[in-house]
């Protein structure tokens, strides 16, 4: 599965690489803020069209570090994003 964001999502990073993401959900207005890991880990998903494991590969690569722990980072954050509603899970297209 490959993470999507969530419709009429808008979000802002500042120049310190903090971020917020706002969206518009059924039940209001749903808001996370993160720093600049969460910044990075929500570029790389955007990079790697929402693939959590390629996500997790590019950022482990940059980072120096094994990507089975980034990806368990990954997938934690993914779920607190996932429960405030600002994304979903979709079957990933895959590619050639």
């Amino acid at each position: 599965m490959c993470v999507r964001p969530a419709p009429e999502l808008s979000f802002t990073v500042e120049a310190d690489g903090q971020m917020e993401i706002l969206a518009t959900t059924v039940d209001g207005t749903a808001r996370f803020s993160s720093g600049p890991v969460g910044t990075a880990m929500w570029i790389a998903l955007r990079q790697h069209d929402g693939d959590t494991a390629a996500a997790a590969r590019s950022l482990a690569g940059v980072w120096g570090l094994e990507p089975v722990n980034v990806r368990a980072d990954l997938e934690i954050w993914v779920n607190e994003m996932r429960d405030a509603g600002l994304v979903y899970d979709e079957p990933c297209m895959s590619h050639p």
